[in-house]
């Protein structure tokens, strides 16, 4: 029993032999990573800084930026919501309220039979998922490049249809600058 005993530790201690890392090898990996580490930190330092000067200058935000959303007129300036009620179906958060209204022959305000009387999105609530420009089937509502919603009162920040709805070019005032201009070419020749 003695024997094999003996040749047992032998065994061991020829595996923890193996097992044990060389310390030349522990130096030169460490030396490696560190050298590594210190490569993408140099590279890092002589690529030129990107800074925007956001408060004093213009944010540059991509194309399918999600911001505030915006509720769409169509060409004739009638408002583009039918009360359908999809969007807020859609809405995984909740946030979308709204409430129907009859169009009447003395007064349209959408182009169906109905439209949104009220429309509130309250952003306390709102993820910006897309699902509710996703779900309108009149393309009524879409995702502006406002993003500055931030407000210390939590009541400032459920959105009204007032101050969603896309603004409205007076063609009259348009057209009447666009005469104003013509007549001012004619009168400097």
């Amino acid at each position: 029993m003695r024997v094999e005993e003996l040749s047992s530790r032998r065994e061991q201690r020829r595996n923890e032999s193996k097992r044990m890392p060389n310390t030349f090898e522990e130096i030169l990996g460490t030396a490696a990573g560190i050298a590594k580490g210190m490569g993408v930190t140099l590279k890092e330092m002589m690529s030129p800084t990107v800074t925007e000067n956001y408060p004093d200058g213009p944010a540059k935000l991509e194309q399918r930026y999600r911001g505030v959303h915006v509720l769409q007129r169509d060409a004739n300036g009638m408002e583009k919501c039918v009360a359908c009620f999809l969007c807020a179906a859609a809405c995984p958060s909740n946030c979308i309220y709204i409430e129907a209204a009859e169009n009447t022959d003395k007064v349209r305000i959408s182009g169906g039979e109905r439209y949104a009387k009220v429309y509130n999105i309250d952003y306390n609530r709102c993820i910006f998922c897309g699902y509710c420009v996703e779900a309108c089937p009149t393309d009524a509502i879409t995702h502006g490049h406002g993003f500055e919603v931030a407000s210390f009162n939590t009541a400032t920040l459920v959105m009204r249809k007032e101050q969603m709805l896309a603004k409205t070019e007076d063609r009259s005032q348009e057209s009447g600058d666009r005469m104003l201009v013509a007549s001012d070419r004619v009168a400097a020749h």
